[in-house]
Parts: C-alpha cells; structure tokens; sequence
C-alpha cells in the first residue's frame, strides 16, 4: 500500500475529496491515479499548502464493476476509502453520504467520469481564501463537454430557478466545488429527503464565489442521465428553493381570474353593441375548459409535491443510508462449496477489502 503523506503542520489544508460512483468502473482509476498525485504536500499558485488526505469513493449502486474497482483502489491507497449505501440514492444523496464521512478542512465533491481536472482545486482554494468564501463553485471556461440540448437545458432550468425562485447563485451550480468541512458535515447531518444539494449548501454558505475551470471530455462510458433524471433534478431544485412554488399557484389562479373578467367584459360589451355576442361558441367553449381545467391540474400538481416532500419526511424517510461493504457482511459469506474450492477459482460473491 502507498502512504499517507507524513509532516504536515497547522497551517496545511486537508482536502477531502468525494466521489459519487455510478458507473465508475472504466474512468475511477484514471481519476484516483490524478488525486493521488495530490495525496503528497502541495503549493497552490498563491502559496496555500494543501494535501488530499482523503478520497471517499461513494457507491451507489450502478450497474457495472465499480464496486470491484472502489475495493482494489482502497486495498491499493491507504487514503482511499469505500462509502457503501444501502441501495441507489442517486447523486446528491449520494454525494451527502460522503460529506457526512468526511474528515477534512475542506471537502472537494467531483464526478466520477474524469471530467473535473484535480489540477483545479489549488485555484480553487486560493479562490476560497482570497475571497474568504465557504463555497466555492468551479465555473467553466469552456463548453460543458455534453450535448448541445442538454447544455442548453441545464442553462435554461437555472436561469428560470435564478429569475422565478431568487436564486442567485443557481446560475454557478456545479457538481465541482470546494466546501469547508464544517458546512459540508452540517449540510449532511440536517438535509432532508429530496434536497438539492447546492439549494441546502446555500442556505448556510457564506459568501458563494466561483472560480475559472477548464473541463475535459467526460470518460469513454455511456451517461447515467436520461430525460427523466434531468427533469427529476430540476424538479428536485424547484421545490428545495423555497415556497415560491407555492405562491406560484396562486399567480396562475390571479391570472386566470383576471382573463375570466376581460373575457365577460367583452361579453358583455358585444352584446350591447349587437357583435354576435349571444352566438353559442362551442369551440371557443372547449378551449376554455380545457386551458382552465390544465391549469388547475397544473396547480394541483405543484401542491401535491411539496406536500409528498413533507409526508416522506415526516415518514422518516432518509436522504442515504451507509452500510458495510456487502462484501464483508452477510450477503459475502460463502457457501461451503464456494468455501472450499480452490483459490483462484471464480466466486459469485468474492470481493474483500
């Protein structure tokens, strides 16, 4: 195994670094191979001395050998280490999980398809101390490295969070960012189920900054987002922002009620000045019905999240929930067939740590 870095003094930032895993199993290495070069005492350009003393590889779940890969990584570096869910959580709560694990002075989140240069978080830091902000957003100075409808997508949903929900910081929401270790534990420790994560962190972060990253091509693997878990995300950001949803609500009821009176004014002014006002208008008739009925359903539909996000909270339902590596508990026990057969030989459910 490789050592931790020894001799550190107070005045070193210990960096804990958190990594989502979804579908890691072809990109983690590469990417844990760049964080370990950090793992010995390092300069940041202003002169801050900073190490990664930690790497939390968080797994939730996905579909190929990633969990194989976090086991041969942690028995590999001393600093790396599995953070194992019960089940898939997705991203945010996911990410949660291994800030409530955390160590550090600061926690760096970042994703797990190589995207996000480690090279950045010096920059990062010196942005943090400069501006003496908690949270620090890393903000491209280049195209995200995805297709034009999903960039164009993602800029829209945080413009209309920034413009509707008075978020100002939505526009600089970054899965790469670099938080003190106090705010992201805190975040972790009272962050509800179905929070968006950056929502939560600007609640109590002081002084939000961003700093310039160039970002790389993602990693030779398919994206686990699709439609639904973009829309989901979005959806996920509108309700965690506030209760504005809610006023928004009553916004579409007043403009409704005002429609219906400059509809009934032209009614009645047509029926004065003999226009056809009293011509029976089916067509005209549906549409209305129709606009109105949408838009109440619409309505309802807003009230009914916010009160499903109550319901599962006050249900309990958690945001995450860490286990032990399966490999090591119960579900990794072998049989006395599998137990006895040659070593080297393939087993169902082998692993260790």
């Amino acid at each position: 195994m490789d050592n931790p870095v020894t001799g550190l003094t107070a005045s070193t930032h210990r960096i804990s670094v958190v990594v989502p895993v979804y579908q890691g199993e072809m990109t983690l290495p590469g990417v844990v191979a760049e964080l370990m070069e950090l793992s010995e005492l390092q300069s940041s350009p202003s002169g801050h001395r900073f190490v990664v003393s930690e790497v939390l590889l968080v797994f939730d779940h996905g579909p190929d050998r990633s969990a194989e890969v976090i086991r041969e990584l942690a028995a590999r570096y001393d600093n790396v280490r599995g953070v194992w869910l019960s089940r898939n959580f997705g991203q945010h709560p996911a990410t949660l999980a291994g800030m409530a694990s955390a160590g550090g002075d600061w926690v760096v989140t970042m994703d797990e398809d190589g995207q996000h240069d480690p090279s950045a978080i010096g920059n990062m830091l010196d942005t943090a101390m400069a501006q003496q902000s908690t949270l620090v957003y890393a903000l491209p100075s280049n195209r995200p490295p995805h297709g034009f409808l999903r960039n164009a997508a993602s800029k829209g949903a945080k413009k209309v969070v920034a413009t509707l929900l008075s978020s100002n910081d939505a526009p600089n929401y970054q899965s790469f960012r670099l938080v003190t270790g106090e705010v992201a534990r805190s975040v972790a420790a009272y962050a509800g189920n179905a929070v968006y994560l950056d929502v939560a962190l600007g609640w109590i972060a002081s002084n939000v900054a961003t700093c310039p990253v160039a970002l790389r091509e993602e990693g030779d693997r398919v994206s686990g987002y699709r439609l639904r878990t973009l829309l989901s995300h979005f959806w996920r950001m509108v309700i965690s922002s506030g209760t504005r949803g809610l006023r928004l609500v009553s916004l579409i009821g007043a403009i409704f009620a005002f429609l219906g009176v400059c509809l009934a004014v032209y009614l009645l002014i047509a029926h004065l000045t003999g226009h056809g006002a009293g011509q029976q208008g089916w067509t005209s008739t549906m549409i209305v019905s129709l606009i109105s009925s949408g838009a109440i359903l619409f309505s309802l539909g807003i009230i009914a999240e916010y009160v499903g996000v109550n319901v599962n909270m006050a249900m309990g339902k958690p945001a995450y929930l860490i286990v032990s590596d399966p490999a090591v508990g119960p579900l990794g026990k072998l049989s006395n067939d599998q137990s006895s057969a040659p070593q080297g030989t393939a087993s169902s459910s082998g692993g260790t740590t």
